[in-house]
């Protein structure tokens, strides 16, 4: 009869126990929705909490998962939202904060994936054209870039991006547009103008790199070595002689024994028609080397130039004689028509 009574008093108590836990369970949510109301975060999430380990709700971690993006606990809301997102699948509010938080930790095939499940999510495109940008699929980036920009066309991150993509795609003239709306969008990014700038220099288009570069320099972008030597061989293939020769001589200086500069300026010399400026570099190659085989050569093509063919013939063919590798170019040079 004992056995028998103690068995039927833990049954009560386990009934009014679970009975309780629901009543408890809402008794701290309530109070949990009140302090986060109130701006009072640390003290709800506490109360979400509580209210969770006695009722797993899913109201209640998605409250809590929404307190703790307040206090900027991004990790602890991350990881609540997913609660929410196991406990209902189906709930697109939290499939797009959680496509939305790995984008924003540049979990970019989470955020992928997430993006997928909520097509109609309102910037949906967007990040799915980030994320397959970041994650090197050109062609699926295009095509959600595309459908981004047709949404919201003076979106400067995506018209810039979808610039880059064509960069990363070696379509640099289909870049080219989109970098220059997303300045025009957005007339603070420097980066972009100097990309731009790269852009044009790239494709040969002189006049445009140079003022894209100027650009970015009053813009304030770091004036670098890279930048200052990209800006100085722009500058000479613009026509801006002394100004691209006073850049690269300064980075002559800052490089010491750097031939590949010496030899780049004679080249671009020569091709625009500075002949004597060009023979200038070539004798400086040569009086660090002699046997600068490349260095004569090009001498010879100056001279040439200048009217003193023989004199040039013969160094071009003593240049050939120290570097015999010369005499391919030599062989273009002639089927081309050009000295």
């Amino acid at each position: 009869m004992k056995n028998l009574l103690s068995i039927l008093t833990g049954i009560c108590i386990t009934v009014s126990v679970n009975a309780q836990n629901p009543d408890s369970s809402q008794q701290y949510f309530k109070k949990a929705m009140n302090e986060k109301e109130a701006g009072r975060y640390l003290v709800a999430s506490k109360l979400f909490e509580k209210a969770i380990a006695f009722d797993v709700s899913k109201e209640a971690y998605l409250q809590l998962a929404y307190t703790q993006l307040e206090m900027k606990k991004t990790d602890y809301a991350k990881a609540s939202f997913l609660k929410v997102h196991e406990l209902d699948p189906s709930d697109k509010t939290v499939i797009k904060e959680l496509m939305e938080l790995f984008f924003n930790y540049r979990q970019f095939e989470k955020a992928t994936e997430f993006a997928k499940k909520c097509s109609d999510c309102e910037n949906n495109n967007r990040i799915l054209g980030l994320c397959y940008y970041e994650q090197e699929d050109y062609a699926e980036a295009e095509k959600y870039l595309t459908a981004a920009l047709k949404k919201d066309p003076n979106d400067a991150q995506i018209t810039y991006t979808m610039g880059r993509n064509y960069v990363d795609m070696d379509e640099y003239k289909k870049a080219i547009p989109y970098y220059t709306k997303a300045i025009q969008l957005d007339d603070t990014r420097n980066v972009w103008m100097y990309e731009l700038g790269l852009l044009y220099y790239t494709i040969n288009d002189y006049k445009n790199a140079l003022s894209s570069l100027d650009a970015a320099a009053a813009h304030g972008y770091a004036k670098s070595n890279d930048f200052i030597e990209n800006l100085g061989y722009v500058s000479l293939y613009s026509g801006q002689i002394e100004r691209g020769e006073s850049l690269l001589l300064d980075i002559y200086r800052r490089k010491p024994g750097n031939k590949d500069i010496l030899r780049d300026m004679a080249e671009i010399l020569y091709q625009q028609k500075q002949y004597d400026k060009s023979l200038n570099y070539c004798q400086k190659l040569m009086e660090m080397d002699m046997k600068d085989g490349k260095a004569l050569y090009q001498a010879g093509l100056c001279f040439q130039k200048k009217g003193e063919v023989q004199r040039g013939q013969k160094m071009c063919d003593k240049a050939i004689e120290l570097d015999p590798s010369l005499d391919n170019l030599r062989r273009k040079k002639e089927m081309s028509g050009g000295l």
